[in-house]
């Protein structure tokens, strides 16, 4: 992995974890961590100026398009097993393989999210000793990541921030690997539900 790569791995596991009034404060971090490490001007142009239209919202706005986005559309959802399974029972063996590579992988799983949050496997994807299953994790990576884009429209303030994912650390899903990804969802039987269920 280069530099680049893990730049971007690491400032969009900050950036898609929900927003909290730190995340205005860790701005300048942010900055310095791309200007310091990345060599090109270009790219850290690209980055910076993907960053901006966040910052330049108020914290409840930020907040509400957080929620809006990640929370209500199923595929711009940030938890990686919903997008390969979506409402299946296989989930749980998927979650518990997920908190079996973290730990194997050297880091703590200290169980605040579920162990396939999207932000927090970018950290990992960052910071983990190269493996066949670190491997395996960023091509699943890819594909949620893909799913989120898609699902979002080049206006939206996380569009470009997102893009930045696609542009510089994965490579998007072929047709083949989108159709056998697919074809293992299960979808929601949400007639079942009167209203959503909401998590505390």
């Amino acid at each position: 992995m280069n530099i680049e790569e893990k730049v971007v791995l690491i400032v969009m596991s900050r950036v898609l974890d929900y927003p909290e009034r730190n995340f205005f404060e860790e701005r300048l971090s942010i900055e310095e961590l791309v200007n310091e490490n990345i060599e090109d001007a270009d790219i850290r142009e690209t980055i910076l100026k993907g960053l901006e239209p966040l910052y330049q919202m108020s914290l409840e706005a930020l907040q509400e398009v957080y929620v809006e986005t990640f929370d209500y559309k199923e595929m711009a959802n940030l938890y990686l097993t919903a997008h390969e399974l979506g409402d299946s029972k296989k989930r749980g063996m998927a979650l518990i393989k997920l908190q079996k590579l973290i730990i194997e992988s050297g880091f703590e799983y200290e169980g605040k999210e579920l162990a396939d949050y999207i932000p927090m496997l970018l950290e990992l994807s960052a910071f983990a000793p190269e493996s066949e299953n670190i491997i395996s994790l960023k091509n699943r990576i890819a594909y949620a990541v893909y799913r989120i884009q898609k699902a979002l429209p080049e206006s939206h303030p996380y569009f470009n921030p997102v893009a930045l994912l696609t542009k510089y650390v994965f490579k998007s899903p072929n047709a083949e690997e989108i159709a056998l990804l697919e074809h293992e969802r299960e979808k929601a039987d949400q007639d079942e539900l009167p209203y959503p269920l909401m998590y505390q």
